[in-house]
This record gives structure tokens, sequence and C-alpha cells, in this order.
């Protein structure tokens, strides 16, 4: 049995910051990471844990920082080539770029091209788990399960299903067709390897209520399944879901209402709920995603991190609406975006919110998101010297969170020293 000693500093947290503050993280200062079997077996010390276990292959990181890989909660991967592309709001921003991507993806051969190109720039950016959008096209969520299951990644997405006239005629399915889509890929691939389907109807806008009954009767089916979709994004957006949903009382309502509110539910971006809307998800336990760049870079406004404390809350890219694939660059958007809302975000906060917070919203806390005995080896390693003007900070740290902040605002791949995926080097 091959082990391997992972050296470098190290941050185990053993609890929640938002509700137990900084000291739910343990700094060790020469610290390692033992892996057995694509698991973590034992996290300490190093010379504790060299002297223990003096056969394992020892990789040593020096004073780079171990942690867990990142969790990125809720992306669109079929929008890679498109990212950092000029806009106006959402709506416009779908019509103009997005939905003629999308339609790419019936071609299995671009597909697969993509997918591998896409979760390749999520390693090198040190995320390790990835819940992703992808087309109407059955193709689209094969070719992204097939590259991740490649690259031993989790991964978890769905065919992204829209039938109404407000999608364009060439990205529109059926209620039906979704509904058989969904369950067949849900056949084919969840459960697999380290791969999960999930249920996804793109949002109310692009969807009749027949669709929107089809995938409620799908989850109730399969209620061990997460279900994604977008919520409150833009005010403009809610507008729109009135026009086309006038017996709802509010946006969230038109997926209650069709059996798409549960306890497994993810619901993007949350920016602009109704209090009904906020009492709803915090009593029956769902999941709201936070994606800063994309708020920011679309103008939709300022997600209230508040809600934490009521509700399980993930941090993600939201690419290609967000502008990067570098979940660094989402802590830092998420601090901006906090502070502008009257709260400044703790450096383990931030962190917490990219690996265990994320890992819990998607209902994997108990596998990934940390660096404890039984947890998945997935891990990122980074460099807190990685630029000039980010070493010049984390020199004068008098702690490892002063050292660690000017990565999260500064940094991008080139702080990732190393990405591990199930104990494996995934870069270089």
């Amino acid at each position: 049995m091959t082990e391997r000693l992972i050296l470098g500093q190290t941050l185990t947290f053993g609890g929640d910051p938002f509700t137990e503050g900084p000291e739910a993280a343990r700094h060790e200062r020469r610290g390692a990471v033992l892996v057995r079997d694509g698991h973590i077996a034992a996290v300490g010390g190093a010379e504790d844990l060299r002297a223990r276990y003096t056969g394992a292959q020892v990789t040593d990181h020096g004073d780079a920082l171990i942690l867990p890989g990142f969790v990125d909660a809720h992306a669109h991967y079929p929008q890679t080539a498109i990212i950092a592309s000029w806009g106006k709001r959402l709506i416009d921003w779908l019509n103009s770029y997005t939905f003629p991507e999308e339609a790419r993806f019936s071609d299995p051969a671009y597909a697969a091209e993509v997918a591998g190109r896409y979760l390749d720039l999520l390693l090198t950016n040190g995320t390790t788990t990835v819940a992703s959008y992808c087309t109407i096209h059955p193709e689209s969520v094969d070719a992204f399960f097939e590259a991740a299951q490649a690259r031993g990644m989790r991964a978890l997405a769905g065919k992204t299903c829209m039938d109404r006239d407000t999608a364009p005629a060439f990205l529109r399915d059926t209620a039906q067709s979704a509904y058989d889509d969904s369950r067949a890929l849900l056949a084919r691939w969840h459960g697999v390897d380290r791969l999960s389907c999930i249920i996804t109807p793109r949002f109310s806008p692009t969807s009749t209520p027949e669709q929107l009954e089809a995938l409620g009767a799908l989850w109730a089916e399969h209620p061990d399944c997460l279900m994604q979709t977008h919520l409150s994004e833009q005010t403009d957006e809610i507008a729109w879901v009135k026009s086309l949903y006038p017996a709802a009382r509010d946006y969230l309502d038109t997926y209650e209402a069709h059996g798409l509110l549960g306890p497994n539910g993810l619901y993007g971006h949350a920016i602009h709920l109704e209090p009904r809307e906020i009492d709803q998800l915090a009593e029956t336990g769902a999941a709201v995603v936070h994606c800063p760049t994309s708020n920011t870079f679309i103008g939709s406004g300022l997600f209230d991190m508040g809600l934490r404390a009521r509700m399980r809350v993930g941090l993600a890219t939201d690419t290609g609406g967000g502008s990067s694939f570098s979940m660094l660059r989402t802590m830092a958007a998420a601090y901006e975006v906090a502070q502008l809302r009257g709260t400044a975000l703790h450096p383990s906060e931030l962190l917490w919110l990219a690996t265990g917070g994320s890992a819990e919203a998607l209902r994997l806390g108990h596998r990934i998101g940390r660096l404890a005995e039984g947890y998945e080896a997935d891990m990122v390693v980074l460099d807190l010297a990685s630029t000039p003007a980010i070493a010049q900070a984390s020199a004068r740290a008098g702690n490892i969170w002063e050292a660690v902040f000017p990565t999260i605002m500064m940094g991008d791949d080139r702080a990732v020293l190393q990405t591990y995926v199930a104990g494996r080097p995934a870069r270089g």
C-alpha cells in the first residue's frame, strides 16, 4: 500500500469560523497530511508523522500552505469560451453570448474539447470539485462527466432544461424530453466514481409550468439528488418572472409550487430576496450560492452574507458570467461585496466559504472541504509569496491570517504550486 506524506503549513478547520471565529481553524507552521488510497489518513505535525510513517513517500512543499481543494458550487462549463465578454444586463448577455455558444454543444467533439479545457483550468487554479450546468444536449453532460472521470475529480452536473419560447428555438427541449433525458442521465452517471447528477431547470423564465412540474416529479423520485437553478439575480429578471407567473407569490414560489423547493435545493445568486422567500429557504433547509464576480460583472447587486445565520451558503465563480476561473479571485470579490454591505469577512471565513462551506452547500461536507482523517484527499498548495507584491505584504505578517490574506486578495494561478486530486498531483 503506497502512502504519501505531504509537508507544508496546514490549516485544519474543526468547525465553522462564522459561528466559532478564527479559532475554529488550527494552523501548523510545519504540518503534514498523510494520504492513503485517495483519502486522508492522518493530519498533524510534520516531524511526528514522519516518525510514525517512515515508509511513506515524502513531498515537501516548504513554507507553502496546504488547504482542502477549492469547491466551486455553481458554474456553467459551456460558457468557458465566452468568459469576460462585454455585456449589459443578464438577459442581453444570455441572448448575445450564452445561447449562441451553448448551441454548439450538440456536437459531442466540441463539448468534449471544452469540458477538458475547463476542468484543466479549474485544476490549474486549485479547484478540485465543481457543480456545473451543462446545456440542453445530453451529449454535453456525457462530455463533462467523461472529462471529470478521466481526471479523477469529484464533479456534479446536470442537463440544463428550457422549453419556453423565451429561450431560442434552437435551444429548447420539452417538458417530456427534459424529464426523460435527465432520468436517463441519472441512471447512467449518478453515483459512478466521484460523479453526481443534478436536476437542472435553468430558471423559471425559460421553463413552462409543465416542465417545472415534470422536473419536480423527477426530483420526488430521486430525492437524494441535488436540484440547481437560479433565483432573484437581477431586479428586471424578477419583474420578468412576475409577468410570466402572475399567480406566484414571489420568484421562489414559481419553484415551490412545482415541487422544486427542498433541502437538497441549490439556488444561485439569491440577491434580491423577499422576507417570505428567506423564511421558506431557511425553513426548508435549502442552500443558496453566492457568485460575487458574476454579480459585479453583470451589475446584479450585492449578496447579503447575513443569510449565513439562517441557511447554508456556498461560493462560486459562476463562469462565464463570472469573470474568473479562480476561487482566490472569487474570495476577493466576496470580501469586496461584503465590505460594500458593511461587513468585513475574516480570511478564515473566506477560506471556509471556498472549501467546507461550499462542500456543505453541496451536501458533501462529510467527504470533502476539510483536511481531516477519512476525507477525500483533494488539496491545493498555495505559495504565499507568489508575486513580489504578495511577497512583500505577507513578509510583514504577524500570523497566518495576515500571511494568507494578500494571496486571497491578489493571488491567481501563479499562487497554486500544486493541486492534488484524490491524493494524486494534478499539475506537472
